[in-house]
């Protein structure tokens, strides 16, 4: 469908790709991955146009038609309703509409048998592009990304940026196009919008490319994830659990590769420095010497999900209690947010503040906080100090300050080489902790924001939306240093992979009060299931491989179809267990010959060398073996 065949792509003299391919089937379900600045976004651009490659081709099927949903659209108004915004999709069924409507409208003063005839080909023209269902189509969508059906009829500058975002995601996944490329979808939708958009992308009959930080989103949409690293692809035929899984295991024979390389060379070295100077030895020690020139050298795997080194310390130990609230009572107008509504933080809490846009989840952090007026009693426990993260703190920021500057006005009292590593873990690197605020983009002004909340020294966080603006590496990486904070934490997010890892309680908005469940997102969901009588229940996600099966025509089985398929699935199961043996004889001649003492054996060395070189073309065939059982497998 299409062909991304040696592109490169430079930004002055840095490439951000060098000679990258990429075959993009009909049916293919793309995560895009990478850390920030890796050219995600970029990739999108090149596909769809709106950038030219250096060097190399994008090549499309002539009935290859591209969707792109890209932040820019954030800045996208109208006057136009939102239901006419999305209906816009609908470009041709649109036109037959207007032109039936004008020759009615003709008809109404001046009845002709030829404008009869022409609404009669109009109206069949309608119905053969299902005209009569695009508002029911539009409206189901609409309401699906989370508007009410009383919102439909307002104009779309009336929205935030968000909610706009949301309208132009409902007019693409209108017009079905073959490629529906996604930037960051989930950053402007709450989780039951998340959760609708999964099932909505999962039946999709297209292709499509995510790009997301959100890693339970990509395991529910996607069945081949590609990763960008070092201007390159690396494709993995799988869901993003997979991947991990995957990463990990060519992780460590590329560890393990480069640990034999380099023993390798420490002994050949120690030989060339041995007998150098023996002229009996000259040939060999040449030898040795242009086989050192010719190698490949691998180079070292980086450890890519580092730990966080530094622990956020609290100033001061708080009493038992962080916050009461009782009789609480918000409204806006005639939207009535909370009434009556009661609630206890106790010390250690790590609350999850969970549910739809619209329900009060910010405005409850910010009654929590004490920065919103409501009706009713509010009072912090002993010596609770509160900091709070949400995008309207980003004013707040000195703009005149580097980013480095910044964290010290908090008054940590750590060292600047800690606060340098803090910011590392929040995508500031090497020069960018000097830059001044004044010069940074929304989403970096956010991360600085979020780290001066992690240094504050505060025994009581309350954190809307943190994830926003971080990569999955920084994201872990926020994860580990709250697991390990010591303090109460309330979060608003709607990235469940986030709130599963951080949360110890579950509260959430209902008939205007504020519900709580004791206990982690896991159990929650579970619970809520069962309550709901729901039998469709999210769990972590497990890893899933990619089949790809050849598609033919639906066939019935005989008797002897049925004896073949039960030997060949037999056979496949031996050869598994012969690969599964291989594979474990493999690994332990590899840790004989990643040991430092083997290489002072010179026997036991050879016979594991031997062995190696032995064992791994039968390997090779085995696992051919298999995939050509699995192909005969697939015929049936």
């Amino acid at each position: 469908m299409l062909t991304i065949h040696n592109l490169s792509y430079f930004i002055g003299a840095r490439p951000i790709y060098e000679d990258i391919s990429l075959q993009i089937k009909p049916k293919d379900k793309i995560g895009l991955i990478g850390a920030n600045g890796t050219g995600k976004s970029t990739l999108l651009k090149l596909i769809n146009g709106d950038m030219t490659p250096d060097a190399g081709s994008i090549s499309k099927s002539n009935d290859c038609t591209i969707g792109y949903l890209n932040q820019d659209l954030l800045s996208y108004q109208s006057e136009d309703s939102i239901l006419a915004v999305a209906m816009e999709a609908f470009a041709e069924a649109n036109q037959v509409q207007a032109q039936m409507d004008k020759i009615i409208q003709q008809m109404e003063t001046d009845y002709q048998e030829d404008l009869v005839y022409k609404l009669s080909a109009l109206q069949e023209r309608f119905e053969s592009l299902d005209g009569y269902s695009i508002q029911s189509q539009t409206e189901k969508i609409l309401e699906g990304l989370g508007f009410r059906t009383e919102d439909l009829t307002k104009p779309l500058k009336n929205f935030s940026g968000g909610w706009r975002m949301r309208v132009m995601l409902a007019k693409l996944l209108l017009q079905k196009p073959s490629l529906l490329m996604l930037d960051e979808p989930t950053n402007h939708l709450d989780l039951p919008s998340i959760q609708w958009i999964e099932e909505y992308l999962t039946d999709y009959e297209g292709a499509t490319i995510v790009v997301s930080h959100d890693r339970e989103f990509l395991d529910h949409t996607c069945n081949m994830i590609v990763e960008v690293k070092y201007q390159d692809l690396e494709i993995y035929q799988g869901n993003y659990t997979f991947y991990l899984e995957e990463k990990e295991l060519r992780s460590e024979i590329l560890k393990s590769t480069y640990a034999n390389q380099q023993a390798k060379i420490k002994q050949t070295e120690q030989f060339i420095e041995r007998f150098k100077a023996k002229a009996s030895k000259a040939r060999q020690v040449q030898s040795r010497v242009k086989s050192l020139e010719r190698m490949d050298v691998i180079e070292e795997i980086p450890d890519e999900e580092a730990k966080v080194l530094f622990r956020f310390n609290m100033r001061v130990q708080p009493g038992r209690s962080i916050v009461s609230l009782d009789k609480i009572a918000k409204s806006y107008g005639d939207l009535h947010i909370l009434k009556n509504a009661t609630a206890r933080i106790e010390r250690g809490d790590k609350i999850a503040l969970i549910g739809a846009n619209g329900k009060g989840k910010s405005t409850l952090l910010r009654i929590i906080s004490g920065e919103e007026s409501f009706e009713g009693e509010h009072a912090f426990g002993h010596q609770v100090e509160s900091y709070s993260y949400a995008q309207h703190q980003l004013e707040s920021l000195t703009v005149e300050n580097t980013v480095l500057d910044e964290l010290k006005t908090m008054g940590s009292a750590k060292t600047e080489t800690e606060l340098r590593s803090i910011l590392g873990c929040f995508l500031f690197s090497s020069d960018d902790v000097f830059k001044k605020i004044k010069v940074l983009s929304g989403g970096e002004r956010a991360r600085v924001a979020l780290a001066k909340t992690l240094v504050s020294q505060s025994n009581f966080l309350l954190l809307d939306e943190p994830t926003n603006h971080l990569d999955m590496s920084s994201v872990n990486r926020l994860i580990q240093a709250l697991t390990q904070y010591e303090g109460t934490i309330v979060i608003v997010s709607h990235d469940r992979h986030f709130v599963r890892e951080t949360a110890n309680k579950i509260w959430w908005i209902e008939d205007q009060q504020i519900k709580e469940y004791p206990g982690t997102y896991d159990e929650f969901v579970k619970w809520s299931a069962e309550r709901d009588g729901n039998t469709k229940k999210q769990s972590a996600p497990k890893p899933v491989k990619t089949v790809t099966v050849k598609q033919e025509a639906p066939r019935t089985t005989n008797p002897a179809d049925d004896k073949l398929i039960k030997k060949i699935k037999k056979e496949i199961t031996a050869i598994e267990q012969e690969i599964e043996e291989l594979e474990k004889e493999i690994k332990l001649v590899e840790e004989k010959l990643a040991s430092d003492e083997i290489y002072k054996q010179e026997a036991e060395l050879r016979f594991y060398s031997e062995k190696h070189a032995a064992l791994s073309p039968v390997l090779i065939k085995k696992q051919n073996e298999w995939e050509n059982k699995m192909m005969e497998l697939e015929k049936f």
